[in-house]
């Protein structure tokens, strides 16, 4: 009897090729093009994590700067598709469009396969309960091509599954290194402004002998603590909100990827176990199954892109934030440099309270325990005696400019060791009964001025670096060297992999049932050919 061969419907064949072009040539083109500076030819299409831009040297003081101004320039459907100019900016709707926009081909060649596949899915379910069943022929070449084809592909869905899973965890891991990093220097900040502000408020109590700072310096003190306090709180606010919002996208990301990559493996393997055993009906229930799903993953595709254009326009933006650490920019939501003009007041305060309690305590010093006062003049007299009782080396001159200590003078961070040696034994009314210019009392007070005094000293660097952003300044440069290269390379990991996955799948969808439909072809066409030398033999027979 005449036979025909079930080859595969030209709509399915015509479809494959489209979707691989699409995939792999719009994905490729669209980071390209967002990439911008040095290296696009060198990295093949990928995106450039390293790009560095010579900004313009003639930078204004705290003027405002586009990050990732070139880099970011795409097409914004939220105006007219014309090209987005506002640099990078997570809290801009616009940014977020125009970075969106990116991965609409990955949302088109989803739509486009969930409605042909679905359309010839449905023509050859069609075709096979309506259409008459006649007998079968049968090749062996397509039988073993479409094995092997099979074959390939489901090792390749494996494979891409592996790589999405592992690209994801290390991706992941990254982030969160990179995230843990930035808040642990905002937290570092907060904690150094807050011990700031408790030493200066610790000033303004610290009394040598009855002697305490004048009234204007405490009012000082007040003001700027107010204004360190509110400082540390925006930082603290800011850093720990941004972060947590970070936080819950990256999970939410990391979730899915490992769903899909579980997901995508177990269909892959119940598809290919499925038609090797020739279950044709539990084939065509995976066939459906994975026709929505090949659609999901290709729309996951292209969220990816999206999140994988904002991590690498941060890492640009960051470098190039370096070059301009004055400037205003979008940044300063993230990990948001002091107000200078505070910085500016909190160092000069430091210094002048630094100043006035070096100077409290060498008054006392001076007037009271090198002085050697008869018993009569109490309270001064405590029967100080013995060496004179050096001074303290006061770091800032009258106009708070650095100063040199001068011979005799001890320095600020040994001072109360050398001042230990002067204390004497003294009675329950301090009167020393041996030789010392400190009684207990005394030198306790001394040493919490000094203790404060040196603490207000050593945050001078501190203060420097708020005053020009050097914290943020080495924080975005180490981002920029030590996270950035490794973002890089497990965001192509998890992309390659949800290419193989998608690609992978899809193909496979198509074999299993070509592959089913040749296998029962050839069971059917054995059958027959048995049944027909069994005829053959019984009429030679007779």
């Amino acid at each position: 009897m005449p036979g025909f061969r079930s080859n595969p419907p030209k709509s399915l064949l015509l479809f494959l090729g489209f979707c691989l072009l699409v995939a792999f040539t719009s994905a490729s083109s669209h980071i390209s093009h967002t990439g911008g500076g040095r290296g696009d030819d060198d990295a093949g299409g990928s995106v450039v994590w390293e790009t560095r831009r010579s900004l313009a040297s003639g930078t204004a003081q705290n003027s405002s700067l586009l990050l990732a101004e070139e880099r970011t320039r795409r097409r914004d459907p939220l105006d007219s598709f014309k090209k987005y100019n506002g640099g990078w900016n997570i809290s801009n709707e616009h940014y977020w469009a125009s970075v969106g926009f990116t991965a609409v081909p990955f949302f088109a060649v989803a739509a486009v396969w969930f409605v042909i596949f679905g359309l010839s899915l449905s023509l050859i379910c069609l075709c096979y309960c309506c259409c008459p069943r006649e007998p079968y022929g049968y090749s062996r070449t397509c039988y073993a091509l479409s094995l092997i084809l099979l074959i390939l592909f489901t090792l390749a869905a494996i494979v891409g599954c592996i790589v999405l899973y592992t690209g994801q965890g290390k991706f992941h891991s990254s982030t969160t290194k990179t995230l843990d990093y930035v808040v642990s220097q905002a937290d570092k900040t907060v904690e150094s402004l807050r011990n700031l502000s408790g030493y200066l408020g610790a000033a303004k109590r610290v009394g040598v002998d009855s002697v305490f700072l004048p009234s204007d310096v405490q009012s000082n003190i007040d003001n700027i603590r107010t204004k360190l306090d509110s400082a540390s709180s925006t930082l603290d606010d800011k850093s720990e909100k941004n972060s947590k919002s970070i936080q819950d996208v990256l999970d939410s990301v990391g979730l899915a990827l490992i769903i899909v990559a579980a997901v995508m493996l177990f269909l892959a393997f119940l598809g290919f176990v499925f038609s090797i055993f020739g279950w044709q009906a539990l084939v065509y229930f995976l066939v459906i199954v994975g026709w929505v799903l090949v659609a999901g993953t290709f729309i996951l595709c292209g969220v990816f892109l999206l999140l994988h254009n904002v991590v690498a326009d941060s890492c640009v933006s960051m470098d190039e934030w370096v070059q301009n650490p004055t400037s205003h920019t979008a940044l300063d939501d993230i990990l948001p440099c002091v107000d200078n003009a505070t910085a500016q007041e909190t160092a000069i305060r430091a210094k002048d309270v630094t100043h006035q309690l070096v100077t409290v305590v060498n008054s006392v010093i001076n007037n009271v325990s090198n002085v050697n006062y008869p018993p009569i003049a109490r309270p001064l007299y405590f029967n100080q005696s013995g060496p004179r009782l050096p001074v303290l080396c006061d770091p800032f001159n009258s106009d708070l400019s650095d100063r040199q200590c001068a011979p005799g003078e001890v320095e600020l961070k040994n001072a109360t060791q050398v001042w230990k040696r002067y204390v004497c034994e003294a009675s329950a009314t301090g009167i020393c009964r041996t030789v010392g210019r400190l009684n207990p009392t005394m030198y306790g007070q001394m040493e919490a001025a000094r203790n404060v005094s040196y603490g207000l000293y050593r945050y001078g660097p501190f203060l420097v670096d708020l005053q020009d952003c050097t914290f943020v300044r080495v924080t975005f440069t180490d981002i920029s060297k030590n996270n950035c290269p490794s973002l890089r390379k497990h965001s192509e990991w998890i992309y390659i992999g949800l290419v193989m996955v998608s690609a992978a799948v899809m193909l496979s969808l198509i074999f299993w049932v070509i592959y089913a439909r040749e296998r029962r072809h050839r069971v059917y066409t054995k059958k027959f050919a048995s049944a027909k030398t069994a005829e053959e033999f019984e009429d030679k027979g007779a």
